[in-house]
């Protein structure tokens, strides 16, 4: 159907291991190559969320952000993470502001959620293991598995997670 927008969210590891960054680099390229109409969706946050966004918009795809309930950028990491947030947050073409959770975990949780409920597909960096808190991404993924929204892992097999 004509004007029909593919939405493809992502959801992941704040700390992607130097080894396979480059299967994850190629494997996002993949996901958001080709066809046309593709909206992506991400909370922007440091890791896969900004690598995913920095990739939509080299491919110009819009990027619609979706900022958890609470003092999100305080909590990014480093400055790094915070001014490449500020300037991959002016890029995007939408931004949803979502209401604001009791605790950081529940936010994070609700954003996640969010980004599933609007997705026809998820990418996720993603090692196979549960959450390490409330809205991680084994949360994501076991909630759009849940949904039925299909899920795309990036990962190589006994690649352990920094901590």
């Amino acid at each position: 159907m004509p004007g029909t927008v593919t939405r493809i969210g992502v959801t992941g590891h704040r700390s992607i291991p130097t080894s396979i960054l480059p299967a994850v680099r190629s494997g996002m390229r993949r996901q958001l190559g080709g066809e046309r109409g593709l909206e992506a969706l991400s909370s922007l946050a440091a890791g896969a969320d900004q690598l995913f966004a920095n990739i939509a918009l080299d491919k110009g795809i819009p990027v619609t952000a979706v900022i958890p309930g609470m003092d999100y950028e305080a909590h990014l990491g480093g400055d790094e993470a915070q001014s490449a947030y500020r300037r991959l947050l002016k890029a995007c073409a939408h931004r949803v502001d979502l209401p604001v959770e009791p605790t950081h975990e529940r936010a994070y949780l609700a954003a996640g959620r969010w980004i599933v409920d609007h997705a026809d597909q998820l990418v996720a960096v993603w090692d196979g293991h549960p959450a390490r808190g409330v809205g991680g991404t084994g949360d994501v993924v076991a909630y759009a598995r849940s949904t039925g929204v299909p899920v795309t892992v990036l990962w190589e097999p006994g690649v352990r997670r920094d901590p």
